[in-house]
């Protein structure tokens, strides 16, 4: 399957994960039927994208059914499904920028073992189909975007101690998993002397809240401008640096810097800014590779970018 880019996007049918769930619109029909009746004429119809998470179905013009991929207990996923919803509402509230709004949570049934979330449809393509990296106005969004969230209070929440946006060093193991698998794809010397340098930037700037997941995939754009943000389940507490993956997997080396600028990182920030994109994206490419080529080639380029800059900061 083909995105409007040409860039081969995430076929539904084939598994990006081994232990991936099934999620057949005939089995997403039967359950709206059978618990939203309401909704029971509407058409129904799989969401092809680079999504890694959740299976998206339309559900008539307006609303998202979300299916998470992996196994996981009942009660987890419906706590996780809860946050997620109570996220979206949070931050809903501190932004002008669009997020999903929870609108309903199913039941496992029909062969689909987990619950699962229903959302309002929001408008605008993604930044994997509509590439805003030369917008200075989508570069100012971005930027309005990210400090909205850092004004978030974190009413006591700190990192939570897994994930990025801690310790960059606590990267080491998965960092070592991905430079073995992807010898035959990138330039593993290289990039190993890039994170040897990255991964001793010091922390010292307490936690902030954080979006966690900017990636194409998870930004709406409309005529080169920000029109919205999805996927919230990621709003935490973390690194204040973490939200700056979004430079380097959204923003061109010419729009980079109004980032920057809007956001008036210093350089450790901004260089540990660098260090979370990188161990982003190092899992990106060779994890995705067969499965997901879209999520790979967004690796690949938000890598090259880093070398990019590195051999830019080397010159000047």
């Amino acid at each position: 399957m083909i995105s409007s880019k040409g860039v081969p996007a995430a076929d539904p049918r084939r598994p990006m994960h081994a232990d991936q769930l099934a999620v057949p619109t005939e089995t997403v029909r039967a359950l709206v039927h059978e618990q939203f009746p309401e909704w029971a004429r509407l058409p129904i119809t799989a969401v092809v994208s680079e999504g890694t998470v959740n299976a998206i179905f339309r559900v008539g013009d307006r609303l998202a059914a979300r299916f998470p991929l992996r196994p996981g207990d009942v009660d987890g996923t419906r706590r996780m499904l809860v946050a997620e919803a109570d996220a979206a509402a949070e931050l809903a509230r501190h932004t002008r920028f669009p997020v999903p709004e929870p609108v309903a949570l199913g039941l496992p049934g029909h062969g689909y073992p987990l619950p699962w979330s229903v959302q309002t449809w929001l408008p605008g393509t993604t930044a994997t189909d509509e590439d805003p990296g030369d917008s200075k106005g989508f570069a100012h969004d971005l930027a309005e975007f990210i400090a909205d969230v850092r004004g978030i209070d974190t009413r006591g929440r700190t990192f939570p101690g897994h994930g990025r946006g801690g310790d960059l060093r606590s990267e080491d193991a998965w960092m070592q998993t991905c430079f073995e698998r992807s010898g035959h794809l990138l330039d593993v010397p290289r990039l190993r002397r890039l994170w040897g340098r990255l991964r001793e930037l010091p922390r010292s700037a307490p936690d902030v809240m954080n979006h966690g997941d900017l990636i194409p995939g998870n930004v709406l754009v409309s005529g080169g401008r920000l029109a919205g943000i999805l996927d919230v389940s990621g709003l935490a507490a973390a690194d204040p640096a973490l939200d700056l993956v979004g430079a380097w997997h959204l923003l061109d080396a010419g729009t980079r810097p109004l980032l920057r600028a809007d956001l008036g990182c210093d350089d450790l920030e901004w260089e540990r800014g660098k260090a979370w994109a990188f161990a982003q994206a190092m899992g990106l490419v060779w994890y995705y590779v067969d499965t997901n080529p879209s999520m790979s080639s967004l690796g690949r380029r938000t890598l090259d970018r880093l070398l990019d800059d590195e051999v830019t900061a080397t010159r000047s």
